[in-house]
């Protein structure tokens, strides 16, 4: 299983940017998949989870700012972040397993390579 995440970058504050999870020898309809964000010196964290029935959940950090889309012939997870803010900088990870979704990191089995998302004021 490989996760190749993309679409980090540098914008202002209010700005916005669509981060992309590409799943490769992964069976995506069946497993959760999500985004965790690092920030230097802190925890990992969960941001949004999509879940194997569709169903969807955000951090109340980021709900009402992000949102998770999928496009499934080409098992892909997008993650549209509008009013970014600086406390949104961070390295985020797109992460997936076969078993529940979980909120914590120690839960999932396979892990994308991080891409940098840094929000200047």
């Amino acid at each position: 299983v490989q996760l190749v995440g993309s679409g980090g970058g540098s914008v202002q504050s209010g700005g916005s940017l669509r981060l992309s999870c590409a799943a490769s020898g992964y069976t995506y309809s069946t497993y959760c998949m999500g985004w965790f964000r690092q920030a230097p010196g802190k925890a990992r964290e969960v941001v949004a989870l999509l879940d194997s029935d569709g169903s969807t959940s955000y951090a109340k950090s980021v709900k009402g700012r992000f949102t998770l889309s999928q496009d499934n012939a080409k098992n892909t997870l997008f993650l549209q972040m509008n009013s970014l803010k600086p406390e949104d900088t961070a390295m985020y990870y797109c992460a997936a397993t076969y078993r529940y979704c979980s909120g914590s990191p120690g839960g999932y089995n396979y892990w994308g390579q991080g891409t940098q998302v840094t929000v200047s004021s």
